[in-house]
């Protein structure tokens, strides 16, 4: 059965509509949660920047190509790279 499970992409865990977040923190007036997930063994940098705009909760997802074996790690260049997006595109990030 694990041959069929591998082959049409069933894992034995139930998906989660929501990532789950394993690291947080704020910079500049925005909230960055790392999100990263399991792929192909490894740990996915993912992440989710935040900031409360107008009285409004606006986000932006972002999903980076860099992998690692321990999930500390990806949780802290998740955290690192929100930074690093904020640094770059401060409020034009929501437009």
């Amino acid at each position: 059965m694990s041959f069929f499970k591998k082959l049409f992409g069933g894992s034995g865990e139930p998906a989660s509509a929501e990532p789950k977040v394993a690291g947080e923190a704020e910079h500049r007036g925005f909230t960055i949660k790392a999100t990263p997930f399991k792929n192909e063994g490894q740990f996915q940098t993912c992440g989710v920047i935040s900031k409360e705009v107008d009285g409004e909760l606006k986000e932006h997802k972002f999903i980076r190509a860099d992998r690692f074996a321990g999930l500390e790690d990806a949780v802290q260049l998740s955290l690192s790279k929100g930074r690093q997006i904020i640094e770059e595109q401060g409020e034009h990030l929501f437009k």
